[in-house]
Parts: C-alpha cells; structure tokens; sequence
C-alpha cells in the first residue's frame, strides 16, 4: 500500500532528511576532529546491520580536521540524542571518555 502525502507532509519529510543528514555530518566531522573512522564506530554502535548509505554519501562532504571548525563534544551527543541515535551517542561518549582519561 503506498501512502499519499499532501504538500505540507512531504514539506516536514524532506525537512527531516535534511536535519537528519546535517546530524549524520555533524557526527561524521567530529569522529574526523577526532582521528576516528566513523564507519567503524557506527558499526560499534550498531553490530550487524548494514552501512548507513547518507553516513557514506556525508563522508564526502567532510574536510581535514585542519580545515574544520571545532564541535563541541556535547553539540555531537545532543544530536544525535535528537534524532534517537542513543546507541551511537553512547560510542560517542566512550571516545570521549577514552580521550579524557588519555589527557588526564
């Protein structure tokens, strides 16, 4: 059965995918901030499944962390939070932690 949507829906769809893949940059950025494979650490976050095709089409749009601004460890958990990706926020958050205790 294939649903129809009215204008404004297919507004608030599209508007979605385009936070949602905002988010996924955001993420991907900071894990290339942070000299991590963001690939590896989404499959971390989620075993088995397969590649996220917006994570691979985003990762070209990243840029050498000498060229990025800084984002805010905190700005990449909210976000993720935001769009229900608990588990890879939690990968997320135990990068950070390994980093800190590596500083500390």
């Amino acid at each position: 059965m294939k649903i129809v949507y009215n204008e404004k829906e297919e507004q608030i769809i599209e508007r979605y995918r385009q936070d949602e893949k905002l988010m996924i940059l955001v993420y991907a950025q900071w894990c290339v901030n942070h000299d991590l494979d963001p690939e590896k650490l989404y499959e971390r976050a989620y075993p088995g499944q397969r590649k996220n095709e917006t994570l691979q089409e985003v990762l070209e749009r990243t840029v050498p962390k000498q060229e990025s601004e800084k984002i805010d460890d905190q700005t990449v958990i909210q976000a993720l939070q935001a769009f229900g990706n608990d588990d890879l926020a939690f990968a997320v958050q135990e990068q950070i932690d390994v980093r800190k205790r590596g500083y500390g």
